[in-house]
């Protein structure tokens, strides 16, 4: 496939994505949360989480404003994570961030569809936008394992004859 075409297809992509963003919205029921901003250019994201017990990614939405870029990203970071592992998702920020530095996805991964956003990386500016769902998923999970890890505990603390 030619690069004009293969360019094409991806800039079709993100603009179905932009478009028509996958889980946008807000879960009522979500036990991981974090808000992220890029205040150099404005964009502003909240992902939620709904992690089963298994740590499985039951669910997952974002909320937001900015650009095409940092919406789309939002919204293929939402379709790549849902019924993953938390140890996947966090894999697949990696390999992302990989993907953003080298221009290219990693050989070893598949990140389908999210490659569409390689070549962002050939503007250092807009990295930070496409990015940013992104490290903002890393901050709820890792935040979950950590310190917030306790929303679980303190859910299932409630119905175990506790005080």
């Amino acid at each position: 496939m030619p690069d004009a075409t293969l360019e094409e297809l991806y800039r079709e992509i993100l603009l179905d994505h932009y478009r028509n963003p996958r889980h946008r919205g807000h879960l009522d029921d979500a036990n991981h949360h974090a808000d992220g901003s890029n205040p150099l250019c404005g964009d502003q994201v909240t992902v939620e989480a709904r992690v089963g017990a298994d740590g499985t990614i039951e669910a997952v939405t974002f909320t937001g404003v900015g650009c095409s870029i940092s919406q789309a990203s939002s919204s293929m970071m939402t379709v790549y994570v849902g019924g993953q592992s938390t140890a996947h998702a966090l894999d697949g920020v990696q390999r992302f961030q990989q993907m953003m530095l080298a221009g290219e996805a990693p050989e070893d991964s598949d990140l389908g569809d999210i490659e569409a956003l390689a070549g962002v990386a050939k503007f250092p500016a807009r990295v930070k936008c496409a990015s940013l769902a992104w490290k903002t998923l890393e901050q709820a999970l890792r935040a979950a394992d950590g310190g917030a890890s306790a929303v679980t505990t303190d859910v299932k603390g409630v119905g175990d004859g506790g005080s």
